[in-house]
């Protein structure tokens, strides 16, 4: 059986967007080559990546072109040939189509289909998206939770699950500190029946 991996860089506090639709690009992220060379080796190990739709489409927008284009370091080519080789999924009530590896799952059943796609899947599958990811912990089908925490205080912006308010408890896995003051924090979510 997959695992799900709820990967979001995060502020101190929390926040993974301070101006809303900034998508995770915002300034007081720090996402330097050595981050960059650390995120292409963590998704080239994935199984899959499943995205919501907002955040499939931020990728979308981008990454397809980086592979061609010579403005661009190495490092950040390298990673638009991984997202485009990886396979994903796109989970959305409103496309229905997608390219670049990708399929699509949606309608009321979403997280049923999730469910099946975890438990036929062997590996680790990344999650892009808040909403998706709350979706999955209040299912209690979220593994894991890979913070890359920028060395920020936002005050606020969207918060990393949208509209949950239970307890989580984790157990911490693995630690990561980059030259830039960024960490990465891997964290077990731990089950009741733990």
């Amino acid at each position: 059986m997959g695992q799900f991996v709820y990967a979001m860089n995060v502020s101190l506090d929390l926040r993974i967007e301070q101006v809303p639709g900034d998508n995770g690009a915002g300034e007081w992220l720090r996402i330097d080559e050595e981050l960059h060379r650390d995120a292409n080796a963590r998704t080239r190990d994935l199984a899959m990546i499943v995205h919501g739709r907002v955040m499939y489409e931020v990728m979308e927008e981008y990454w397809p072109r980086a592979p061609g284009d010579a403005s661009l370091p190495d490092f950040m080519r390298e990673y638009g040939e991984i997202w485009l080789a990886k396979p994903k999924v796109l989970v959305s009530r409103t496309r229905r189509s997608a390219d670049y590896n990708t399929r699509i799952i949606g309608g009321d059943d979403a997280i049923e289909q999730l469910a099946v796609l975890r438990a036929e899947t062997e590996g680790t599958i990344a999650v892009g998206g808040a909403a998706l990811a709350t979706q999955l912990l209040r299912a209690g089908l979220l593994d894991e939770l890979q913070l890359t925490t920028h060395p920020s205080i936002l005050g606020f912006g969207r918060p990393l699950f949208d509209d949950y308010d239970l307890p989580i408890d984790l157990e911490l896995l693995d630690q990561q500190t980059f030259k830039s003051g960024v960490t990465l924090h891997r964290y077990e979510i731990r089950k009741e029946a733990d």
